[in-house]
Order: C-alpha cells, then structure tokens, then sequence
C-alpha cells in the first residue's frame, strides 16, 4: 500500500491538471451547464467534481482522503487520477486481504506435509528392517510391539508440534496485520502533519505579514517580518522539523524491527 501511496504521489505530480479540466469540459461532452468552450472562458469555470475539480479551480484531488477511501469505500472514487482507478483500487484491497488466509494458512500446511514425508520414510525405513531381521521370530515380536508403541507416541508428539505452529504462526499472522495497518496509518499521519505545517506557515504570514502589509507603516512592517521570521526559524525549521525527523525515525525503525528483527537471542 506504501508503493501505490507513492505511485500517486509521483502521478499527482506529473499531471497538468488546468489542461485536463480543459480538454476534460470541452471535448468529453461533460460541460456544466451554463459553460461554453470559447476563448473566454477559464478553467475555473470548468472543473466538474468528477474530475478533481471543486468548483473554484481545478484542484487535485486529496490523496489521504483517496487512501482512506480504499478501505472505508472499496469501489468508490470521488476523483479518480486515472482510467481504471476503481478496479485497480478494488484488486489491490482484495489481494491485501487474500493474503491474511495464506500468510496463517502456508506455512504450517507446508511444515505439516514435510512432517508426513519424513515420517513417511522413516516408516519405510522401519519396515526393510524388520524384513531384514524376519529369521529371528521371537526378537521380531519384542521388536514389533516396542515399535508400534514408539509409532503411538510420535503420532501424538507430531500433532502436539503441529497445533503449536499453528497458533505460533495465528500470533506472527495477527502480529504482521496489525503492523501493517498501523505503519500505514503512520504514514499518512506523518503526511498529513506535514500539510498542517503547510497551513500553519500560511497562518503565521496572513497574521504578522499581511497585517502590517495592510497598515502601510513601515515600522509596523518591520516588527511584522520580525514576528514571522522569528516563528518561521522556531516553529517551522526547529520545532516541526524535528518532530517530523523524530516521527520518521521510529516509524522506519519500528517497521524494520517487525520485518527483519526476530530477537530470538
């Protein structure tokens, strides 16, 4: 889900959005009403929601709100990037949870049978030497009803060890899902932090900038950009960058240690 995440991203970049509401209104037949294609009229007349657009230009649509939607409105996509987005959306949720019953399922089936050839072959093994020794009947007898109990004992050992991978890989199942929804969901918060930094900046210039801007005096703007230099070095490049450093240090480092780190000891 993180490669599509930044599949979009890159996509989202490489779209011109302006020219695809244009051509979108004027050669798709989907021209709001009261909207003609002439030489007047601007893309911010035209950007139907379908495509992206809100009505006051044509904007791109909100990628954290995009990623939500695939799991909370599978098969709906408000403003879709690209021909086919749905489908495409639609496989990758059912793949994501088609992998649930084969991660908990796999491997303990594949140990299962590996545990039935072994024990498959030794009881071949078993039965070429008790034809081997047949001449001696009376030891053949000891040796047989020893045997058959040792057989009754590893049947029920096997089973035990079996169960025991079973609900060992149910843990490593719930473990590896549970980490994966919420290093998503780490993802988009550490995105969507960086957003509220965007809005942030854009408060800290409208309230000292712009303010004294509108005064006219100079002095006033003087202590405005001082105001707004100060917040931007304390807030933006020191506060903010370093909880955002700190926010994407313990997310690559929690999810490599639920990758690749066992601690077994």
């Amino acid at each position: 889900m993180s490669r599509y995440m930044i599949l979009l991203i890159f996509m989202k970049w490489s779209i011109d959005w302006d020219y695809r509401m244009f051509t979108a209104t004027c050669f798709d037949g989907l021209t709001p009403q009261n909207v003609t294609c002439d030489s007047d009229s601007t893309t911010a007349d035209m950007c139907p929601l379908d495509y992206g657009g809100s009505g006051d230009g044509c904007q791109p649509p909100n990628l954290i709100t995009s990623l939500i939607n695939i799991a909370l409105s599978p098969g709906v996509v408000d403003e879709p990037m690209y021909a086919g987005q749905t489908s495409v959306q639609t496989i990758l949720l059912l793949l994501a949870l088609g992998s649930i019953p084969v991660l908990l399922l796999a491997k303990p089936l594949t140990i299962r049978s590996r545990m039935k050839k072994a024990a498959a072959r030794h009881d071949s093994f078993s039965s070429e030497s008790q034809l081997m020794a047949g001449e001696h009947k009376s030891s053949d007898k000891v040796e047989n009803g020893g045997h058959g109990a040792a057989g009754g004992d590893s049947g029920g050992h096997e089973e035990h060890d079996f169960s025991e991978i079973v609900i060992h890989q149910a843990i490593e199942t719930i473990e590896f899902v549970l980490g994966m929804v919420s290093n998503t969901a780490s993802y988009l918060r550490l995105w969507a932090l960086s957003l509220a930094h965007t809005e942030l900046a854009a408060v800290f210039w409208e309230k000292t900038m712009l303010t004294t801007i509108q005064m006219g005096n100079a002095f006033a703007i003087f202590i405005g950009f001082a105001m707004f230099a100060g917040v931007t070095f304390g807030v933006i490049l020191c506060m903010d960058v370093l909880e955002c450093f700190l926010h994407a240090l313990r997310l690559h480092w929690v999810e490599f240690q639920t990758k690749f780190y066992k601690a077994d000891g």
